[in-house]
């Protein structure tokens, strides 16, 4: 996925965008940058932040780093910000989102004999060099940015620093947010609004899709309006948007009460307590405890000084030892219960399994699963927070394998929740994981805990039959 941050400010800016920056650490595991301009040019810094805080690995550069505009960004792929020299000056530039026609566009720009790329590991192109190389073709930025924007298929939104100020645009059909945030003597660009409350900064309004907008300390003159068409990605409220964050106008931790709420209305299962799988499936539990007037618990506590994230290593084996270590159970809270356990999603299940015996193991007497969202059928195309994972690795799809022997031509019979065969999936995953009863949330509840129309939403990865967003990006 990723995240991005920029800053321009009548007096330094280098504390503003350092912090900004660190309220994306959620959004991306591999990468973090900064890039500063002042009189003597651009400064630049890249590290790796797999086994570290962000904040510690950037502690001592910001010492040396002084100016009074700035991009930071936190990327689950590719080296950023980049510095580059074109005939439109030098600049830096920061890209979240995924090209999807990347190797297409590639040979393109190869096709007029005079491109290079620098090389990253297995040989791949650089996606936001290639951005840059397309924003170059333009006689100025903005025209630069706009023809960038009309050859990605997929997603791109941008931050690039001039020696003027910053161009933010936001991708096409909107599927990651941009929002913009004024404070005395400084504009900010974010894409997460939770950066902005802390830093002083009051939240002026959401890019709309495809809009670009040029900002300097004073103030922020639009280039280019939105287009109509949005598919902002609903995942944002079901797991990966911060909790204090609102986009579009819908509060994250709201938008999750919502969700539980919404499951907890469809129950027939009696239950002694709620909980949320941490830290994810909490604000649903929230929501659904208070829907089903039950207790709200943590039978697991996670402890998080020392483990990282759980998706951060790539061993599959190393993945499942932090999930398994950074959770404790409470066995006073588990023994004799019946739980019922809300999360995010369920994409492999593999860590869930662990965690669903280990209940058992310590005596819970039920253990019952509602994720807030469908079953994932499709890996997602547009972003990049399943890029790692194969879509035959889902559980929803390992489940349907073991239904028709086979992958079946059409799997969009599973996506509805009152088809036998969706039915028949659910059971399957159910008795794989162990638990007592496994219900997933329905989509248009889903839609409706969200609050935006339907067709403002991306859903791709649950169903593809009446989503615009494949065939959209084209």
């Amino acid at each position: 996925m990723g995240g991005f941050f920029g800053v321009a400010s009548k007096d330094d800016c280098v504390d503003d965008l350092f912090y900004g920056t660190d309220y994306h650490c959620h959004l991306g595991t591999r990468r973090g940058g900064l890039a500063v301009r002042n009189s003597n040019g651009l400064t630049r810094f890249i590290h790796n932040i797999t086994n570290s805080q962000f904040r510690s690995k950037f502690e001592s550069d910001i010492l040396t780093m002084h100016g009074t505009m700035g991009i930071g960004v936190i990327s689950d792929y590719e080296d950023q910000p980049l510095i580059i020299g074109s005939h439109l000056g030098a600049y830096a530039i920061v890209t979240v989102g995924v090209v999807g026609n990347l190797q297409e566009l590639a040979r393109q720009a190869f096709g007029k004999r005079t491109t290079h790329f620098s090389e990253m590991s297995g040989g791949e192109v650089n996606p936001t060099e290639l951005v840059a190389t397309l924003i170059n073709q333009g006689a100025t930025f903005e025209e630069g940015i706009r023809l960038a924007q009309q050859q990605v298929k997929g997603s791109c939104s941008i931050l690039l620093l001039s020696d003027q100020g910053i161009y933010a645009a936001r991708d096409r059909l909107g599927r990651t947010p941009v929002m913009l945030g004024q404070k005395d003597g400084a504009t900010a660009v974010t894409s997460e609004s939770c950066a902005f409350y802390n830093l002083g900064y009051e939240p002026v309004r959401d890019l709309g899709p495809g809009e670009i907008v040029f900002l300097n300390s004073k103030e922020h003159v639009q280039l280019q309006p939105p287009g109509e068409q949005m598919q902002i990605c609903t995942f944002l409220w079901v797991y990966y948007g911060y909790p204090a964050s609102t986009y579009e106008g819908v509060n994250v931790e709201q938008a999750r009460y919502r969700c539980g709420a919404a499951l907890a209305r469809r129950e027939k299962v009696t239950v002694d307590l709620a909980a949320g799988i941490p830290d994810s499936g909490s604000a649903h539990a929230v929501g659904y405890a208070n829907q089903a007037r039950i207790p709200l618990a943590r039978p697991f506590v996670k402890y998080t000084p020392t483990w990282p994230r759980s998706f951060m290593p790539q061993d599959q084996r190393v993945r499942d030892l932090v999930a398994r270590m950074k959770l404790i159970p409470i066995r006073e809270i588990i023994a004799g219960q019946r739980l019922l356990f809300c999360e995010d999603s369920i994409v492999r299940g593999t860590q869930l399994g662990d965690t669903i015996r280990r209940l058992f193991d310590y005596g819970a007497k039920e253990v019952h699963m509602r994720p807030a969202c469908p079953p994932l059928l499709y890996g997602c195309e547009h972003l990049n927070f399943s890029r790692s994972r194969s879509e035959m690795d889902l559980a929803a799809r390992k489940a349907i394998v073991r239904l028709e022997g086979a992958q079946p031509a059409d799997i969009e019979p599973y996506a509805d929740p009152d088809n036998n065969k969706h039915a028949a999936m659910v059971e399957i995953i159910r008795d794989q994981l162990g638990l007592t009863s496994l219900r997933y949330q329905r989509l248009d509840d889903l839609v409706e805990a969200v609050g935006l129309p339907r067709q403002k939403l991306c859903t791709d990865c649950w169903t593809r039959r009446d989503g615009a967003g494949c065939t959209a990006c084209d």
